[in-house]
């Protein structure tokens, strides 16, 4: 059952409740599973709060969001990661009210 994990500084999401839920749904709409409660209860994501000194680039930037999802093998094609990236990386932006996130998100 896949699993996502989103790591960014405190205070990035205002509603990280809403965020994971969110992203779940986006993941398993993706998947393309029946809308059973075993697949609900078995996609789950987690967003983690990082100290701003524990995220940096080169330029010591530290306004980045990283999102890691787990899936069993061979469940999304090359299609659908796409989908997913690009879907995942619009919902992380648009919760964080920050449209310029898009472009500091690393989603794989």
């Amino acid at each position: 059952m896949p699993m996502i994990d989103v790591y960014a500084t405190e205070g990035t999401f205002p509603d990280r409740h809403g965020l994971a839920r969110d992203l779940a749904t986006a993941v398993m709409r993706w998947e393309k599973v029946p809308d059973l409660a075993l697949f609900r209860r078995n996609t789950a994501a987690f967003i983690h709060d990082l100290t701003v000194d524990a995220v940096s680039n080169v330029d010591g930037d530290t306004n980045y969001v990283r999102v890691q999802v787990l899936t069993p093998v061979g469940v999304l094609d090359r299609e659908k990661q796409l989908g997913v990236v690009e879907e995942l990386t619009n919902i992380v932006a648009k919760t964080a009210g920050d449209d310029t996130l898009k472009r500091r998100t690393w989603c794989f």
